[in-house]
């Protein structure tokens, strides 16, 4: 009958003195032969049991239950907390306790998978770096050796090998560069200065800015048919948007193929917000990479990105960028037909 309630220890205890008080009191009324001789007995013992039974279920059990509740919180209880142990605590059944240490548990476990996978994410992210840095260090000493030792003699060599020892130190100052600004993005030390804009004309500009790298693969930048106009505007920091579009019309160059194009759409979703694509018809991107691009360092294809160059933090500043003002990116991509990457940006704002 009780098997499924969720009984309080004052419940508890008024239930087991009362079954313990009514075979006493009938018992006595059997051999007294007085009906309220057995009425006064169930009385006395039903009260005697009730507190007896409380006592215990308070100092030994609840008790018990209330250094649970504080390991739990693992802090000196406030007067808040104290409170709740007082009066709230001691009208919760056995059940909701349980309850809400399952619920406990299930939170740290959370807190402990996320610490191994942040751990995991800090390994990953010093090999990274650590490779990173590297490379050039060890194609500057190398080239700077070779000059030492009698290289620099020869005037072709000392010019071409100085060349790339320049390349790789500016390789090194955009890595710097890169991490410095993802740094403050996270820290949030980079302001927003939002205004009021065009997005098809800062696409424009991006695209002309562009046009040597995009010309040189013969590669034609464009907006999808009827995105052009009418004019959209959009509420953003411009300058940081513009960081974005051309880290993404950057990639596509680089991953794009001879003689292909770049295509930007711009749609409006809701009236509350601009949808904008990037899409290439280059190499595209393996399934299994799609989850992990957004992450610092993390590159399809380690050797062929290396060669087409870029430090690998572009899309994760991309993504720093746009989840700073709130908003979401995404990427969808398949092998040999292209990638195609959006986000999303508030529209116009009366200001």
């Amino acid at each position: 009958m009780f098997k499924n309630k969720n009984l309080s220890p004052q419940q508890l205890s008024a239930l087991t003195a009362l079954i313990i008080s009514l075979p006493v009191g009938f018992a006595l009324a059997i051999v007294e032969q007085k009906w309220w001789y057995g009425l006064i007995a169930l009385l006395l013992n039903f009260i005697g049991s009730y507190y007896l039974i409380h006592f215990v279920l308070e100092s030994f059990i609840y008790r018990k239950i209330k250094l649970i509740y504080k390991f739990i919180y693992q802090t000196k209880a406030s007067k808040r907390e104290e409170t709740y142990y007082k009066y709230i605590l001691p009208q919760k059944g056995i059940d909701e306790v349980r309850e809400d240490v399952e619920k406990w548990a299930e939170q740290k476990s959370a807190e402990i998978e996320l610490l191994r996978s942040n751990e995991q994410y800090r390994r990953e992210f010093l090999q990274n770096l650590a490779h990173e840095f590297k490379t050039p260090i060890f194609a500057i000493q190398s080239y700077i050796d070779t000059l030492l030792e009698g290289a620099m003699m020869n005037p072709d060599i000392q010019k071409r090998f100085l060349e790339k020892a320049s390349s790789n130190v500016e390789r090194m100052v955009n890595l710097v560069k890169d991490l410095d600004e993802i740094t403050r993005l996270e820290s949030g030390e980079q302001p927003l200065n939002k205004e009021k804009f065009v997005i098809q004309d800062l696409i424009k500009d991006v695209f002309e800015s562009l046009s040597i790298k995009t010309e040189r693969k013969k590669i034609r930048c464009e907006f999808k048919k009827g995105c052009e106009q009418p004019a959209i505007y959009v509420f953003a920091d411009k300058e940081k948007i513009r960081q974005v579009v051309i880290n993404l019309v950057q990639n596509a160059t680089k991953y794009g193929k001879e003689g292909g194009s770049i295509v930007a759409s711009i749609y409006q979703t809701d009236g509350k917000h601009v949808l904008i694509e990037i899409s290439d018809d280059g190499i595209g991107i393996a399934d299994e990479h799609i989850g992990r691009v957004f992450e610092r360092f993390y590159r399809t294809d380690r050797g062929r990105s290396r060669d087409v160059g870029g430090t690998g933090l572009g899309l994760a500043i991309c993504k720093h960028i746009i989840e700073a003002h709130g908003q979401t990116i995404h990427i969808r991509s398949k092998l040999d037909v292209g990638t195609t990457v959006g986000f999303t940006l508030e529209t116009k704002r009366d200001v």
